[in-house]
């Protein structure tokens, strides 16, 4: 039948033009809770404590610990989950924001400012090469100033 080719492939590409109109029409996740549940509770679990003998750091606590530091500020919008995640600068901030007053409020720094979408994309363009060692650095650094952090 040589006239069913044309028809298959026009309904493929109308399949295709519909399915690039539904998700072109989808809102943007804006709310930090949804952002949470959807790019991080994967691996961190619903309540932040992650999976520590699995290589997943808790966030309970941990978040503002980082926080009390330049480098360690930047550190949490340069780690491979959330430049992989697939978000914006302006949904970083939103999340991270969140996720510090959610699961580290009482270990921040007094008074910290929220991030914002230049911050996140001024440490993004500038992350790490080695994660982890880069993260044994801070904790180390952390720890001799007389935070708890594992």
């Amino acid at each position: 039948m040589p006239g069913l080719k044309p028809l298959l492939r026009a309904a493929a590409v109308a399949g295709l033009a519909v399915a690039s109109t539904v998700a072109s029409a989808q809102p943007a996740a804006s709310n930090p809770r949804t952002l949470y549940v959807l790019h991080c509770a994967g691996c961190h679990a619903m309540d932040a404590s992650g999976v520590p003998d699995k290589g997943v750091p808790t966030m309970r606590g941990a978040l503002g610990q980082f926080m009390h530091l330049p480098e360690g500020r930047a550190f949490l919008v340069q780690v491979p989950g959330v430049n992989n995640a697939g978000l914006s600068d302006d949904q970083i901030a939103l999340l991270t924001n969140w996720t510090v007053r959610q699961f580290s409020a009482d270990t921040a720094p007094a008074g910290w400012l929220p991030y914002t979408a230049a911050e996140v994309a001024q440490a993004r363009a500038q992350r790490p090469a080695d994660v982890m060692r880069a993260r044994a650095e801070l904790v180390a650094r952390l720890q001799r100033d007389g935070h708890a952090l594992k």
